[in-house]
């Protein structure tokens, strides 16, 4: 009797106190928040694995109760990974949110930043592209776009860019317009 007893609150113990995956998000979330990226990247992995179907999680930020599906959980793991500058491995995150949100405006803008520091300007600019098409109003991705375009020798394409940043009122780009363009 003793020994089932012992089994029984062993096991409820066991799993009676596992995270849920909301949980593990918001904890990833609060790490990341205090720069701890490979706890966040830990908690949004175990995210992941709890949540194979990707059913829609429940979390609050500012004390806002907010939804997310797996392709936040693969953006915010990016996220924390290009802080870590593992650039390759954040790009993953981001194909992957991009694989389950095709119109995830931050995933292609994230995934063209990571782009730009590994020196792919080509496909940076595609995915500020991207990001621009899904939000025209974008103002770093215009911005960004044409700091790649400049690093390929674009520098009328550059212009385009910056100008457009300049006019959504980016005032780095209207120096460079400024300095740089007819």
């Amino acid at each position: 009797m003793k020994k089932l007893l012992l089994l029984t609150a062993l096991f409820i113990f066991a799993f009676g106190f596992g995270q849920t995956a909301k949980e593990y998000f918001q904890s990833g979330y609060d790490k990341a928040e205090a720069k701890d990226f490979y706890g966040a990247i830990s908690d949004f992995t175990k995210v992941i694995e709890l949540n194979p179907n990707d059913d829609e999680i429940s979390y609050i930020k500012n004390g806002k109760t907010r939804y997310i599906s797996n392709s936040d959980v693969y953006y915010n793991r990016g996220v924390a990974k290009y802080e870590l500058k593992d650039y390759y491995r954040a790009i993953s995150d981001y194909n992957k949110a991009i694989e389950l949100d095709p119109y995830y405006t931050f995933a292609y803008y994230n995934r063209a930043v990571s782009k730009h520091y590994i020196k792919n300007y080509y496909g940076a600019i595609s995915d500020y592209s991207r990001a621009i098409e899904l939000n025209p109003n974008y103002t770093s991705a215009y911005k960004n776009s044409g700091g790649a375009k400049e690093k390929l020798g674009d520098l009328n394409g550059a212009c385009v860019d910056w100008k457009q940043a300049a006019k959504l009122g980016d005032t780095d780009a209207a120096g460079w317009v400024a300095n740089q363009c007819n």
